[in-house]
């Protein structure tokens, strides 16, 4: 397949910190397991509502174990990501199919072998589908926070990433990522003609000014550079919801302070060198809990 495995892990951490080393796989199951994720709140009662997870490795939990039991081990798919957390609280029966390094072209064509395409999951009977997904997409965070991580060396105090790329990553964004985002958004549609969907924003990684540098390596001028291309890329999973008549989930407010730069404890995305478990860049067990709670409200 077109992805290495050590590219399972969301484009961000492989760029930040070369994430696939840093995420304990003892818990993993066998790369041969290849089924789709079911809660354990997955009873047989009919009265069920159906909850699907699609996305990527924000959406499956990459690095917060315990991994899923027969999920697999390339998608880093946790039995404590968000919809698990949501499925267990609410009740539902949820079929979770979320993958680390799964960008959209995965939602029609299979990621690995023995991994099917993410829209084979659905069906007209699901009753909810949430979706997270497109910083992947043009593998555009692994080149983005790469490049600034590189660059930022040579001025700290400055901006060497926007100087040299100006415009390039929010043009991707806009040109690349938002049609591929609308695109498989209708398809969601097309596949679960009667479920709810909802399109899950990515929380804050960075802070709106300053940073924490070595923590997150990027020179000070360039968080605001980063974080305006993150909302950027929120704002086309907005568009591509509101197209689709799906709702948008927006983490943006409730994640204003919790971001990697924030202590132990008050943050819900793990810097360079967290050490919580959580992949580094990523949602951790809290940001999770996070993310299923704002769902949750959205759904009421």
């Amino acid at each position: 397949m077109r992805k290495a495995v050590a590219a399972g892990i969301a484009a961000v951490a492989v760029a930040v910190a070369g994430c696939a080393d840093d995420i304990d796989d003892s818990a993993a199951p066998s790369a041969t397991q290849t089924s789709p994720s079911v809660s354990a709140s997955t009873a047989t009662g009919t009265d069920q509502l159906h909850l699907v997870n699609l996305g990527d490795s924000f959406s499956a939990a990459a690095g917060v174990q315990p991994l899923v039991a027969d999920s697999p081990v390339m998608c880093l798919r946790s039995s404590r990501n968000f919809a698990h957390v949501l499925a267990t609280d609410a009740g539902y029966r949820l079929t979770d199919v979320s993958c680390s390094g799964a960008d959209t072209a995965d939602f029609e064509s299979a990621q690995y072998d023995g991994v099917p395409p993410q829209l084979d999951a659905l069906t007209d009977e699901a009753d909810i589908v949430t979706v997270m997904i497109g910083g992947n997409d043009s593998d555009l965070y692994s080149t983005a926070i790469r490049e600034c991580a590189d660059l930022a060396a040579r001025d700290l105090s400055g901006s060497p990433c926007a100087g040299t790329r100006g415009s390039e990553y929010v043009d991707i964004v806009e040109n690349q990522t938002a049609p591929a985002l609308l695109e498989a958004l209708q398809a969601v549609r097309d596949r679960a003609p009667n479920a709810e969907i909802l399109a899950v924003g990515y929380p804050w990684i960075l802070p709106p000014a300053d940073g924490c540098y070595p923590a997150m390596p990027v020179a000070t001028g360039d968080v605001t550079y980063l974080r305006q291309l993150q909302s950027v890329l929120n704002a086309a999973l907005q568009r591509a919801a509101e197209q689709t008549g799906a709702r948008f989930v927006d983490m943006a407010p409730a994640s204003e302070g919790h971001d990697a730069c924030a202590p132990v404890g008050q943050r819900w995305i793990e810097p360079r060198n967290g050490a919580s478990g959580a992949a580094p860049v990523h949602p951790n067990a809290a940001g999770q809990q996070a993310i299923a709670d704002a769902v949750a409200t959205a759904l009421e």
